[in-house]
């Protein structure tokens, strides 16, 4: 008796965790242009989480929006990732405590 419910609790416990938190997130590049799209997708597509086929460009707006699973790859590494190959990122103001920054 003591054995089945320790199963029954391990399989609820290991039902019940989160696998994949699938988000969408729009960073801000100032200085976004065709030419430098390239340089985005390779800082980003190293990332387990990241859906590579999601990019989406404004080159207008200055801004790519792309699809990622927050629990491979929080938005603050991509970010970070970005600024790495060069380019400057704006950061969301007061994201201080809130989960996937």
């Amino acid at each position: 008796m003591k054995n089945a419910l320790f199963a029954i609790a391990l399989a609820l416990a290991l039902l019940g965790c989160r696998r994949a938190d699938i988000r969408t997130v729009t960073i801000e590049i100032p200085d976004l242009a065709p030419a430098n799209q390239q340089q985005v997708v390779s800082a980003l597509a190293k990332y387990q989480g990241v859906e590579r086929n999601s990019f989406k460009w404004d080159f207008q707006a200055k801004t790519v929006t792309l699809v990622y699973d927050s629990m491979q790859v929080a938005q603050t590494n991509l970010r970070m990732a970005i600024e790495a190959k060069g380019l400057k990122v704006v950061y969301p103001p007061n994201t201080t405590g809130r989960a996937g920054y």
